[in-house]
């Protein structure tokens, strides 16, 4: 079985972070991945801490995610506490909606801006890489979809695919596996529950229990370079009751 990893975003809601560690090691997870409301205000002692603490439920923080500031501004602490925790891989994922460019020609100087900000952490072995929501695959007036736009001028960056946003984006995620399938290192697997339910969990369903056709992406995903598989729900309302029976699917695939 693939080894599984959890997005630590999703327990954003439900601390302390120690027991949500403990948790998933018990469900079997593996891996974690951590994002930038983590380890952003952590100091070094922190860091060290939060090491210890995976290390005692069985788990890496093998992925990360990190905002654009951190990565232009902090690349030497944030490579750091990336080496500390025993990541192989980072990924940006999100652009507030005020700094979202415009047209095509914005989407293509921002794949650059990433472009450049990858250097350091690829020059120390690195992935690096874009975590795509649905505002990549909003139709620019150009015709053109700002995820193709960012990989033309970002030649060298990875893709993170949330399958599910590729959805509620209106874009077709069997198409996008094929045409990125040497870009993506990393998978979200989320799903989407039926129109009208799970209105408490932002629309949101725990995987296999929702509308996303996992079996069949999952398989299609086998062409690609991915390595992590990590669950996500935006707003569990059982953090338990989500991660068991998203990895309970999981192993069925």
């Amino acid at each position: 079985m693939t080894a599984v990893s959890f997005q630590l975003y999703s327990a954003r809601n439900y601390p302390p972070l120690s027991d949500v560690l403990r948790m998933l090691g018990t469900l079997g997870y593996r891996e974690v991945e951590g994002f930038g409301g983590i380890y952003g205000p952590m100091d070094d002692n922190a860091v060290k801490q939060l090491k210890a603490d995976l290390d005692a439920n069985g788990l890496r923080m093998a992925t990360g995610h990190f905002g654009i500031d951190q990565l232009e501004d902090e690349p030497t602490r944030m490579l750091s506490i990336a080496r500390t925790l025993g990541m192989d891989s980072i990924y940006c994922p999100f652009l507030m909606p005020d700094d979202r460019p415009k047209d095509a020609e914005g989407w293509k100087a921002f794949g650059a801006r990433l472009e450049k900000a990858s250097k350091p952490f690829k020059d120390a072995g690195l992935e690096f890489g874009w975590h795509n929501h649905d505002f990549e695959f909003a139709v620019l007036s150009d015709g053109s979809l700002p995820h193709d736009r960012i990989f033309e001028a970002g030649p060298g960056l990875s893709w993170e695919m949330d399958v599910a946003w590729v959805v509620r984006g209106g874009a077709d995620p069997f198409k996008f596996i094929d045409l990125y399938k040497d870009r993506i290192t990393s998978v979200h697997v989320k799903d989407i529950a039926p129109a009208g339910q799970n209105e408490d969990e932002w629309g949101w369903a725990d995987v296999g229990h929702g509308i996303v056709q996992w079996p069949k992406i999952w398989e299609a995903l086998k062409a690609t370079k991915a390595r992590h598989f990590v669950v996500e729900h935006d707003n569990p309302s059982d953090l338990e009751r989500c991660a068991r029976r998203s990895i309970e699917t999981i192993k069925t695939f």
